[in-house]
């Protein structure tokens, strides 16, 4: 029998005005992050109804007046007065912090929204909301602004659909953009399909004309056959479930040919991504086991490092536990103690059980992790070489490095640029007390194909790595990056286009936390210049070029296409691409980690046929073709 959801359920602790205030401790920050946790507020209450077995369908919608709208097929938020309060049960949820069903276990058995903030803190940092709830065979209407109440609730009509709809307008004094990322909004949704197999997710963007469905009955099994699509499996995918006091696990995982590993751990469906006990467990299972397996059967004359049984596992560890831990406000890192040990058992078990029953897969893995462990040998062998030659030593900068004065990587910057013209270029151009050069000579080694020990021999890598400072694989350390802004500053052709993929590649495979504490960044060098008389203006792309040809006159201008950053004069180039005061950069940023690891495999890995694919589906969208 379904259990009532009521007024009487709705717990209060806490008014809305320290929100507005503060709104970093709720959200995370005001940028896009924080734009996007909105949304996730609000589906996060909708996937807690799909958790408790009442709603199937989401949907989500970019409308093109900037507002989105939420809706599901739950069980509806409770309208009745709230006993307390004495006020719609509905107004206490939308406007009270803390205010929810969701704190006595009863309600809601697991949930991933167990601050109580969620949809209230939405409604704070909202300009205007509005809540329609189908329930009890009526239609309840209430609107906010600014978090209060902008009107009593009402009654529109009668329906015989349940479930809660949610629209909402960003309130413009508080975020620095208001514009949502269809990607990286489709991510996270994605994430909530696989989660919670069966549940039907759609997000339609209306101003651009896209929308994608995920419904994945497969569940985190589909989601690890995703993860390695476009990779070489070693075997099936291997899954686990166990459910023990309440806390359910759930593991899959896949070991396919590559060198990286692409694990993600989720507690009660929310991204973990800094870990946390769960995760923890699985590790150490996960060593400790392969390691017993192997010294029984006599298969490997060394331990493995629990580095070695992770290269090119793909795996997804997914808990719900009914009084989660989490660090900090934006829950990334679970604390759980006692998750630990029921991770690490049911992984050692039934991994244990999996590898004795498929003694053919157990080899293959085996041998893997040894070739993983054999490289981790060479490559520590390697730094150990180029160590005692003082190739890594930061204080043996290379010859090539134009370094800066400064000596504070807060303020300090170095330029990647290829060849020695440009370089040339950007070494007069600069402004020598903070701004560092380092030219690359050709394209870098492509890391996607290759592992550590043979990284370190190339030449390239060694200088970029010794010009940063921060050390490679066991000996990173970001702590000690001589430069806070990392640019690559390449052509405007293909090969510039190529030698940015390759650094980029190279930099998520092997040096991530310079990419997620938002220290890469990459130029964006002009692409005209028209000059009239004295008078100079540059053109960053092509729309630019056109809004300016629709304004403007040609006669007796001189309009120049770069190739290069070779072909601009000092002047320009700091004038264009690295004055501070004027320049444009992208700052590179990891906003959907799957995606990232796919198009990497896709764009630089072994396999042919999904880059020919990933060509001929893009092929339509390129603008300048450099033959």
């Amino acid at each position: 029998m379904e259990r009532e959801y009521g007024a009487e359920d709705i717990q209060v602790l806490v008014d809305l005005e320290a929100v507005r205030k503060r709104p970093s401790m709720y959200i995370g920050s005001t940028s896009l992050r924080g734009l996007h946790h909105l949304v996730y507020e609000v589906v996060d209450n909708s996937i807690d109804e799909a958790l408790a077995g009442f709603c199937t369908t989401i949907k989500v919608i970019l409308n093109t007046d900037g507002s989105v709208t939420v809706t599901d097929d739950g069980r509806g938020i409770p309208v009745e007065n709230h006993p307390k309060f004495n006020r719609p049960a509905l107004e206490i949820v939308m406007t009270k912090l803390h205010a929810g069903g969701k704190f006595d276990n009863k309600t809601y058995k697991v949930s991933g929204g167990l601050h109580g903030v969620g949809i209230s803190v939405t409604n704070a940092l909202s300009r205007k909301l509005v809540a329609t709830i189908r329930r009890n065979g009526r239609i309840y209407r209430q609107t906010y602004a600014q978090g209060k109440p902008a009107g009593e609730m009402e009654v529109m009509g009668e329906t015989n659909e349940r479930g809660t709809e949610i629209t909402f307008w960003p309130d413009p004094e508080i975020f620095d953009s208001l514009l949502f990322n269809f990607d990286t909004l489709s991510a996270r949704l994605r994430e909530l399909a696989f989660l919670n197999p069966g549940t039907h997710i759609n997000i339609r963007d209306e101003p651009n004309d896209k929308e994608h469905d995920f419904h994945y009955e497969g569940g985190i099994r589909e989601f690890v056959r995703y993860i390695n699509k476009n990779k070489e499996p070693l075997h099936e995918v291997i899954t686990f479930t166990k459910e023990k006091d309440t806390i359910q696990v759930e593991i899959a995982m896949q070991y396919n040919t590559t060198y990286t590993e692409n694990i993600f751990s989720f507690a009660n469906n929310i991204n973990t991504i800094e870990g946390g006990s769960h995760l923890v467990g699985f590790k150490a299972a996960l060593t400790r086991t392969l390691n017993t397996y192997a010294a029984k059967n006599r298969l490997a004359e060394t331990k493995f490092s629990s580095e070695d049984t992770r290269e090119g596992l793909a795996a997804i560890i997914a808990v719900k536990i009914p009084n989660p831990q989490f660090e900090g406000q934006t829950k990334t890192k679970l604390g759980n103690s006692e998750v630990k040990g029921l991770v690490e058992s049911i992984v050692a078990e039934r991994l244990m059980s999996f590898l004795e029953e498929t003694p053919t897969i157990a080899r293959q893995i085996i041998d893997k992790v040894t070739n993983a462990t054999k490289a981790r040998e060479a490559a520590k062998k390697a730094r150990e070489m180029t160590r005692r030659k003082g190739v890594l030593d930061s204080y043996l900068l290379p010859g090539k490095l134009a370094d800066c004065s400064s000596r504070d990587p807060k303020e300090s910057e170095i330029f990647i640029v290829e060849g020695d013209s440009a370089g040339g270029s950007a070494k007069q151009g600069r402004n020598r007390r903070f701004q560092a050069i380092l030219p690359l000579k050709g394209k870098i080694l492509n890391v996607e194909k290759a592992r550590l020990s043979k990284i370190l021999r190339n030449n390239e890598i060694l200088t970029l790595v010794t010009a940063l400072g921060t050390g490679i694989g066991d000996d990173f350390n970001i702590e000690k990056l001589r430069y806070h802004r990392i640019i690559i500053m390449t052509d405007a052709d293909v090969d510039g286009a190529h030698i940015r993929t390759l650094l980029l590649t190279f930099f998520y495979r092997y040096m991530r936390p310079l990419i997620e504490e938002g220290h890469i960044h990459i130029a964006l060098p002009p692409l005209y210049s028209v000059k009239k008389g004295k008078s100079i203006t540059y053109l960053y792309d092509d729309s630019e070029m056109d809004a300016w040809s629709s304004e403007n006159s040609k006669e007796g201008v001189h309009i120049q296409r770069y190739k290069g950053l070779g072909e601009m004069n000092p002047h320009q180039l700091w004038e264009t691409t690295m004055d501070p005061a004027e320049r444009k950069m992208l700052r590179v940023t990891i906003e959907d980690a799957v995606e990232a690891d796919n198009i990497f495999t896709i764009l630089m890995g072994d396999q042919v046929e999904p880059r020919r694919n990933f060509i001929l589906k893009h092929a339509k969208e390129v603008v300048n073709l450099d033959v």
